[in-house]
Formats: structure tokens, C-alpha cells, sequence
């Protein structure tokens, strides 16, 4: 029997609805997937997706830790830089840094605390 492990898929705690779909949809381009709640009054969970990159959104209490840093691997980090330069959008003005282990990066910051930290190796 063969082992398969594959990439693991973060859940990120959010507590506001409208500021996680500003961010997350319409800033950093994601799409949702699907969203499920077991009843409607009961808090949402949802997946989104860009590229290969997928997140788990939840307002559940316990779900994730505000704080929480992710290392998101990628290619075109200068286009992501220009495309979200280009949207103006007002809580973020990310920059492209040159990282000590031969990187550039590019970092954000949801509206719950988490840090996006987007990596394309030299």
C-alpha cells in the first residue's frame, strides 16, 4: 500500500463576512469554491482557491489562531505586485522584498491578523 500525502490546506479564523470577501475575493483575486453552514444563523466555513493555493475560511470559534503566518509559494510575484498595486486597495500597500535565503517576497495582511506571505525564489 503506497503513501500519498499531499500539500495541507490552512484554516484561517475571519469574523467579518463583507471585510473577508473585500480582502480575499476582490483584493487578492481568490475564488470561493463552496461555503457551508449547518444552519443558516450558524457561522460559515468556506473554501477558497487561486491558482493551486487553497485556504479554509472559518468563523467558527476555535477554528484557527488570528496571527497565523502563511508561506504561499509562487511564480510572477512582480504581476501579483502590480495587480494589487492597481486595485487600491486602502488597509494594504504591499512591497516586494528581497529575502535572505534567495527570495523575493511579497506580504499581507488580512483584516483578522493573518499574514499572507507570498515567496518566488530568485
Amino acid at each position: 500500500m503506497s503513501i500519498d500525502i499531499e500539500a495541507p490546506i490552512p484554516i484561517l479564523r475571519i469574523f467579518d463576512l463583507p471585510k473577508m470577501r473585500e480582502f480575499y475575493l476582490d483584493y487578492l483575486g481568490f475564488s470561493v469554491d463552496w461555503e457551508h453552514r449547518f444552519e443558516p444563523a450558524l457561522p460559515l466555513y468556506l473554501q477558497i482557491s487561486r491558482g493551486r493555493a487553497r485556504l479554509h475560511l472559518s468563523e467558527h470559534h476555535g477554528d484557527g489562531t488570528p496571527g497565523t503566518a502563511l508561506f504561499v509559494p509562487c511564480k510572477g510575484i512582480e504581476a501579483l505586485a502590480a495587480d494589487l498595486s492597481a486595485k487600491a486597495y486602502g488597509y494594504a500597500r504591499p512591497a516586494i522584498e528581497h529575502a535572505p535565503w534567495k527570495a523575493r517576497t511579497l506580504t499581507v495582511t488580512d483584516p483578522f491578523g493573518n499574514r499572507l506571505i507570498f515567496n518566488e525564489p530568485d
